[in-house]
């Protein structure tokens, strides 16, 4: 700061006046990905600093998900503030551990763009141009217009298939419960990001954080609504050891196995239920604080908010959680 400041007077001695050179800022420590592209930490005095600036990368970009926002803030505080890379690296190898299980929540996997104009206009197909086109034929009502944002993840479909084909209205994924192409978020989404941040940091070997036992076990998820699924025939299972129960039988909730321990499976059904409903009133007071409406969920909350997608979750995990408390009724 103190050169700064005797570089900015004799600078200005060279100007004509009243031009003055004024010292502003300082970075430290100062992380340069590229041309335009870097993140530090702002001093304009020596006892704190004011905050962590970040330019020109996926923390303030609004066509990356919420993944990647998160991933790339949570790193750069860990290598600014805390001073800890491998803190940075942990925490980037367990969230790619949670994404490839399925263990990440469909909010923080939605992408948003604007629709600003019709898709004929366009040189090639749009994801997100391609998915309004769709929704427009399942109900015109929900159909987004030009000027709105269009959010979209991005689900598992034929082997070859293109971006554009694969986006889907979150909402839809959720009713229908389609499997998320996690591999394709890895790829395209996280992959170039983590590099650029870890490339300084880690010059030889960057590539081990996209590699490795964190990425070896993926759970594939299959839908289990529309497509091949609409022949299957669905049997129950016991809540307790997951054994099909026979069609016609008295128990629709246990086998004779189980039956023995039903306060048990009972109490941690109707905790469950408990715990779904909790959550879902969170859910329902922080969408009318946000909206100012007290009778409708998510009315004045846009379709691209991480909260507009906690709603309709808790919703549909409510509903499962008191189905299943609903079987033991029929023993």
């Amino acid at each position: 700061m103190r050169l700064g400041e005797e570089a900015a007077g004799i600078v200005t001695q060279t100007f004509v006046k009243p031009i003055k050179l004024e010292f502003e800022k300082v970075y430290h420590p100062y992380l340069l990905m590229n041309k335009k592209r870097y993140a530090g930490l702002l001093w304009t005095n020596t006892t704190k600093h004011d905050k962590m600036d970040c330019k020109g990368i996926e923390t303030v970009r609004r066509d990356w998900c919420e993944l990647v926002k998160e991933v790339v803030d949570t790193s750069l505080r860990a290598i600014l503030i805390q001073k800890d890379p491998h803190a940075a690296i942990s925490y980037i190898k367990e969230s790619i551990s949670d994404l490839l299980m399925n263990r990440m929540d469909l909010s923080k996997l939605v992408i948003s763009k604007g629709l600003t104009r019709s898709g004929d206009s366009y040189a090639g197909k749009q994801a997100h141009v391609e998915l309004a086109a769709r929704i427009k034929k399942r109900d015109a009502n929900l159909a987004p217009a030009i000027g709105d944002r269009v959010p979209y993840v991005m689900i598992k479909g034929a082997v070859g298939a293109k971006a554009w084909e694969k986006a889907e209205d979150p909402i839809y994924v959720l009713e229908h419960n389609l499997p998320i192409d996690t591999q394709w978020y890895l790829e395209h989404q996280l992959s170039e990001p983590i590099k650029r941040l870890f490339e300084p940091i880690l010059p030889d070997n960057v590539n081990s954080l996209l590699e490795g036992d964190h990425t070896r076990k993926i759970h594939k998820a299959t839908p289990t609504m529309g497509g091949l699924m609409k022949f299957a025939k669905v049997t129950e299972r016991c809540l307790g050891c997951k054994t099909a129960i026979k069609e016609g039988a008295a128990d629709r909730a246990l086998c004779a196995g189980c039956k023995e321990r039903e306060p048990e499976l009972y109490v941690s059904a109707l905790s469950n239920v408990t715990q779904c409903e909790t959550m879902f009133w969170l859910a329902q007071v922080e969408c009318a604080r946000v909206s100012g409406h007290n009778y409708k969920d998510v009315i004045g909350i846009a379709r691209d908010s991480p909260l507009y997608y906690q709603m309709k979750k808790t919703q549909m995990d409510l509903s499962a959680a008191r189905k299943t408390l609903a079987r033991f009724a029929t023993a």
